[in-house]
């Protein structure tokens, strides 16, 4: 008969209750470092649109930019059509 130790194939990890919890760890914790790193990132960004605000630029208009360049280009095409005929329509 084999410990909980060697029923992973001898890796280690501790299974308690069927889990094995060297592994959810290892999980947990990469998720958490990346939520760290993610919340630098935020604040980095934060900074260029107060650097690009003082710089006289509009980061309503930045950020519109930035969402319109991930589209790919019919999409973006498609919603410029159909702004210009609600504008025409509207009478603007």
């Amino acid at each position: 008969m084999f410990d909980e130790g060697e029923a992973d194939g001898g890796a280690g990890a501790a299974a308690v209750g069927g889990i094995a919890a060297d592994r959810l760890r290892s999980i947990i914790e990469r998720v958490e470092r990346l939520e760290e790193e993610r919340k630098a990132l935020a604040g980095d960004i934060k900074d260029i649109y107060t650097e690009a605000k003082s710089a006289g630029f509009d980061v309503k208009t930045i950020r519109q930019i930035i969402r319109i360049r991930r589209l790919e280009p019919a999409a973006v095409e498609e919603h410029e059509m159909l702004l210009d005929l609600y504008r025409r329509a509207l009478g603007m």
